[in-house]
């Protein structure tokens, strides 16, 4: 009778039962028989590994160079340029990270890891560190070696891997190509704890692959890539263009980035949706937290990541990652009004609120920064006792139907004067209109 295949998807659902299968699985493979946990490229993998010495209780991978000697590889490997594009999507380097980024050359060698000191320390205990190895005949069958194997994208988890002390790890990795001849470049890799794998995992490996050959083709030719090796260089598309942004306009229907020549590069909704997040909090935004406020439960980080890229990719240093956040230096239409508000500047501040915050945006949390904003500028305009700043307050769309600036004009102008008594029956009118 045929031996059922567990379902691959428990790997997502129940990581530590299927790896609890996948463990048993390991040794009775191991020991010679055939188990349908362990796929026969895998099998293959195995034994190729262990023709090479490599044992599954082999706990130090080979070393190629000392970490303090990787530096100089990176400088001169054409996968630095693409780095902080690939950070900005997969990295989890903050606090509480629990997964690695990791990059390695053709061969398999780790030029570079990217985490949490928690991660970062986990992986030191496997000696998953800067100038090992994760080659087959560098430490057997793991993600990387696979992906340099077949050629492309991979998913490892737990006992899939022949070294037993990786089964706690599950490992997503896939080439990275040169656009010019497609060699492979390196190996573009997450790894983390059995429950950081999700069904999106390998999906957003895909993507930082196809960002990381994007920016690749825009380089110059290989000869000239190595001038541009510095890491304190921005990425590809992302130098003179960063510098020209002046200011971000999120007021009105049409959000756009305003240039320093005068010119706008329209934004779309969703991007203007997190710019507007982005400027509400000085602290900044997780992926997670951005995700949730934009797409409520449902939400994927991973989403959230990719629009990041690109934002950063237009905006460049007027956003910083590990929280997203605002630069201070980063100036918009909507925080000019705030600025001037808190500077008593009340009628400047509503000679500048020509529209609603980002009114074509229904996402509950711009609904409320809308609503925030509009309290302000009405509740500043009302304290003020200014009759021109009432008047142009109960001018605009925006505070038309402030009923409690019409009293206030009344109070300052006297109820007989035209203007209180045009805005009066202006207000009177939207009252009936609202209550049919």
């Amino acid at each position: 009778m045929a031996v059922p295949v567990p379902e691959p998807g428990l790997r997502f659902t129940a990581p530590h039962d299927y790896a609890r299968l996948l463990r048993r699985a390991h040794e009775l493979v191991i020991a010679g028989a055939s188990r349908p946990e362990i796929p026969a490229r895998l099998v293959a993998s195995w034994q190729r590994s262990m023709a090479l010495g490599i044992s599954p209780d082999q706990h130090s991978p080979r070393h190629l160079h000392e970490p303090a000697e990787v530096p100089v590889l990176r400088r001169s490997h054409r996968l630095q340029a693409v780095l902080p594009a690939l950070t900005d999507l997969l990295a989890d380097d903050g606090p509480a990270g629990r997964h690695l980024l990791i990059v390695t050359d053709a061969r398999g060698e780790v030029l570079w890891r990217i985490g949490s000191r928690p991660a970062l320390r986990r992986a030191d205990s496997l000696e998953f560190v800067e100038g090992a190895d994760w080659s087959e005949a560098g430490i057997g069958t793991n993600a990387i070696s696979e992906a340099l194997a077949t050629g492309g994208p991979v998913q490892l988890f737990s006992a899939e891997h022949l070294v037993r002390t990786h089964h706690d790890w599950a490992c997503t990795a896939a080439p990275i190509r040169d656009p010019l001849n497609g060699e492979v470049l390196g190996v573009l890799d997450v790894s983390g704890p059995l429950e950081t794998v999700t069904a999106d995992s390998l999906r957003m490996v895909r993507c930082g692959v196809r960002v990381a050959e994007e920016l690749l083709a825009r380089q110059p030719a290989p000869a000239a890539a190595n001038r541009l090796a510095d890491p304190v260089r921005p990425a590809a598309g992302s130098g003179a263009a960063r510098d020209a942004v002046a200011a971000l306009e999120l007021l009105g229907e049409q959000p756009a980035v305003l240039l320093a020549d005068g010119s706008r590069k329209p934004l779309t909704l969703r991007r203007a949706e997190i710019l507007v997040l982005l400027q509400s909090r000085r602290q900044g935004f997780s992926a997670d937290e951005l995700a949730y406020e934009l797409y409520g439960e449902a939400g994927s980080p991973a989403t959230v990541r990719i629009e990041m890229h690109r934002i950063r990719s237009a905006l460049g240093s007027f956003i910083d990652s590990h929280p997203y956040r605002l630069n201070p230096r980063a100036a918009s239409d909507a925080g000019r009004i705030l600025e001037l508000l808190r500077a008593g500047h009340v009628g400047d501040a509503v000679a500048a609120y020509t529209a609603p915050l980002l009114s074509r945006s229904t996402a509950l949390a711009v609904e409320q920064l809308r609503e925030e904003l509009n309290s302000a500028v009405g509740a500043a305009v009302r304290a003020s006792g200014s009759a021109d700043a009432l008047a142009r307050w109960l001018a605009t769309d925006m505070g038309a139907g402030d009923t409690d600036a019409v009293a206030a004009l009344g109070r300052v102008l006297g109820t007989g004067d035209p203007r209180y008594l045009a805005f009066r029956a202006r207000a009177d009118r939207l009252d009936r209109a609202l209550r049919g």
